[in-house]
């Protein structure tokens, strides 16, 4: 990924959350206050976006929104590479943070409420049996590295698998093993994309709902500990942007 946030250190921050429910404990905790965005994106969309200031920090969330004729979140890898895209280029932040939940095996030692840093996105369900493009539809992209802050802060770190759906098919479990996988989420690698495309740096952080190799329906745990994982995400969010602020993006790593 890019290093903008390398020039005269990170002074904007822009946090891509797809679910409200993720998005407004966070926007409570950090007094952000919700903006005009006619000046911003274009007119019609449904999403939306809360700011102010930090530590110094300039920093904006932005959400995907409501689905226009079903009214429920806009979640998944569409709505928000499109944002992620669109906020990237009007606001151009230093740095990208995708926050959200996910899905965490016990496998790898995922306990629901935990936070994760990304090492590293790829997709699960994008499945193209064809020499090359095989490659192309898991998209591996590796994060930038974050040793000193996953150290300072004392966070987990793991790899992220995306796909569209909250269940787990069995050829999704397959992809999602190939992909060394201790998260699956439904945006984690299209926001990683977009955030490459603009050459902008992203870290990802994601607060486990559900453990998806447990014994426990997904549905009914996701559910029950969505309030628990948000809750994870209004602590760890607001440390992290405290920590990197003034810093360069070089400055997050140990090596």
């Amino acid at each position: 990924m890019g290093g903008s946030g390398d020039v005269g250190g990170i002074k904007t921050v822009m946090v891509v959350i797809a679910m409200q429910a993720e998005a407004l404990p966070l926007v409570e905790a950090l007094d952000l206050v919700e903006d005009d965005l006619s000046a911003v994106f274009p007119g019609g969309v449904p999403w939306k976006k809360y700011s102010g200031v930090l530590d110094g920090l300039n920093v904006h969330i932005v959400v995907p929104g409501k689905d226009k004729a079903l009214g429920v979140d806009s979640v998944g890898t569409v709505p928000s590479s499109l944002l992620t895209y669109a906020a990237g280029v009007a606001l151009q932040p230093n740095l990208i943070i995708n926050a959200g939940t996910a899905g965490g095996f016990q496998a790898k030692g995922a306990n629901i409420g935990d936070v994760y840093v990304a090492t590293e996105f790829a997709n699960h369900d994008r499945r193209i049996p064809i020499p090359v493009f095989d490659k192309y539809g898991i998209g591996t992209i590796v994060a930038i590295p974050t040793g000193n802050l996953i150290k300072d802060l004392d966070l987990k770190e793991g790899k992220v698998s995306t796909g569209n759906s909250l269940d787990m098919t069995l050829q999704d479990e397959e992809h999602i093993k190939a992909n060394d996988a201790t998260v699956k989420d439904m945006e984690g690698a299209a926001v990683a994309y977009a955030a490459n495309l603009l050459a902008i740096p992203m870290i990802s952080l994601k607060a486990v709902t559900d453990i998806v190799d447990g014994t426990k329906p997904t549905v009914e745990e996701f559910l029950e500990n969505m309030s628990t994982a948000a809750s994870a995400l209004s602590r760890t969010v607001p440390l992290v942007l405290k920590y990197v602020s003034g810093k360069n993006v070089a400055d997050l790593d140990c090596s």
